[in-house]
C-alpha cells in the first residue's frame, strides 16, 4: 500500500538590500550557499555537494543530522537558470532509516529575482507533494522553513558584502 499524498503551494516574497547579481551569486557560489542554506544552527552536515548547473551534472545533495537526530537528506536538480533573474529546481527531502531512504516530500520551486531600486525583490514559489497520513501538516511547516531560509539569505547578504 502506498502513502496518502497531500498537495500544497505557497509563495513568499522578500526584498534584499543587494543587487540581483549578488543575490544570484549567493545561490550559485558553493561557499556562500553552504553558509546560508546548509549550515543552520544545530545542524551537523554529513554530506554536501552544490553545483548550480542544469541537469544531471549540476544539482545538490545535502545530508544532515547526528547522533541525537535522524539523518535527513535533500536531493536537488536544477531545471532552468537565467543568470541574475531565475532559478527553477526540483527537490526531494526525507530521512534515512538504516539503509533505506524515506522520502517525505517532492517539490518544484521557482526563485525569481527582480531589480527593486538599489535592491532585489525575490519571489519564491513552491509546489509540493507531501507523503503520509500527516502530509497536509507539513505544508505550513515547509512554508515556515522556507521563510527562515530566506531570512538566512538576508543575513548572508548583510554579512558577506
Amino acid at each position: 500500500m502506498t502513502d496518502p499524498l497531500a498537495h500544497g503551494m505557497f509563495t513568499l516574497e522578500r526584498r534584499y538590500e543587494a543587487s540581483p547579481a549578488r543575490v544570484f551569486r549567493a545561490w550559485s557560489d558553493p561557499d556562500a550557499f553552504r553558509r546560508w542554506f546548509v549550515e543552520s544552527p544545530g545542524a551537523t552536515i554529513l554530506d554536501w555537494r552544490h553545483d548550480l548547473r542544469i541537469g544531471a551534472h549540476g544539482g545538490g545533495r545535502y545530508r544532515f543530522g547526528g547522533p541525537e537526530t535522524p539523518v535527513g537528506f535533500n536531493e536537488t536538480v536544477f531545471l532552468d537558470l537565467a543568470e541574475n533573474s531565475r532559478i527553477i529546481l526540483a527537490y526531494v527531502m526525507g530521512r534515512e532509516l538504516g539503509d533505506d531512504l524515506r522520502r517525505e516530500s517532492a517539490s518544484l520551486a521557482t526563485v525569481e529575482l527582480f531589480p527593486d531600486g538599489d535592491g532585489t525583490r525575490l519571489i519564491y514559489t513552491e509546489q509540493g507533494v507531501y507523503y503520509g497520513d500527516d502530509g497536509g501538516d507539513h505544508i505550513p511547516l515547509r512554508k515556515e522553513g522556507c521563510a527562515e531560509m530566506l531570512e538566512n539569505l538576508a543575513r548572508e547578504l548583510e554579512t558577506h558584502r
